[in-house]
């Protein structure tokens, strides 16, 4: 399913997204037409599209369309909302001022995901705070340490600090017991935010070093929700954890919002 503001997105349309790959978007998981966090969900956008396009966002023409995808279904679905303009002038992107609303809907896997393996790799995403749509760094980063034989990257910026995976956040369980989640110039992920509004924790830096020595580890983002992480580089990590289970308990919990 992807449509254009409502209607079946047209292969001009959707060329101009592929050859200029400029614009945001949120990922939504969606239970039975419900999703945890749906507010947060649309103030992104709102925050992002004010960034990226210097406009404001219809938020109920959004929800609209969304709606649109997964209206008179049951079931589990990812909904992404991606706002970008189709009339982008890859020489002048400053006379920009038009956005528009694209609406794909995918499958979702079952939760809990099985258990990461990652790599540190040296990165910090373009205006990481937007979640923008470039992506090649985030992918290139994800495919070295595939090669390298782990399942995705966990970035890492100045003074070896920890900030953040390529699709998702990252948290740890220090010896007390603490949620820790780094301090580094991330994307504020919707999970992560559901999580802290429900579960003390600390937000401070995290060297690699320091990592390696947590408890436990986890990922999180709206596609995987709570996902454990067995090893950091080459140390390993407990797959099982009392606040890990906590934390996925509480999550898929959350009632979320009618789309």
């Amino acid at each position: 399913m992807m449509e254009l503001n409502g209607s079946p997105a047209s292969s001009e349309a959707l060329a101009t997204l592929a050859l200029t790959n400029f614009g945001h978007f949120t990922s939504m998981r969606v239970d039975d037409q419900h999703v945890r966090g749906l507010p947060l969900h649309m103030e992104r956008l709102a925050r992002d599209c004010r960034a990226v396009f210097g406009t404001e966002l219809d938020l109920d023409r959004v929800r609209s369309f969304a709606h649109r995808a997964v209206d008179g279904t049951s079931g589990t679905f990812i909904v992404r909302v991606t706002i970008f303009d189709p009339a982008l002038d890859i020489g002048r992107p400053s006379s920009t001022g038009a956005p528009q609303i694209l609406v794909t809907r995918r499958a979702a896997s079952a939760l809990p995901l099985p258990p990461l393996r990652v790599k540190t790799v040296p990165y910090i995403r373009d205006a990481p705070a937007v979640k923008h749509i470039g992506l090649f760094g985030t992918l290139n980063a994800r495919r070295s340490a595939q090669l390298a034989g782990f399942d995705d990257a966990l970035f890492t910026g100045p003074r070896d600090l920890v900030s953040e995976g390529g699709t998702w956040n990252v948290a740890f369980i220090d010896d007390g017991g603490t949620i820790v989640w780094p301090k580094a110039d991330i994307l504020p992920g919707v999970t992560m935010a559901l999580l802290q509004e429900h579960h003390q924790h600390a937000v401070a830096p995290v060297a690699v070093g320091a990592a390696h020595d947590m408890q436990a580890a986890f990922a999180t983002n709206t596609t995987i929700g709570v996902r454990t992480i067995s090893a950091i580089d080459n140390v390993r990590f407990p797959t099982e954890h009392p606040v890990l289970a906590k934390l996925r308990e509480s999550y898929l919990s959350l009632p979320g919002e009618r789309l």
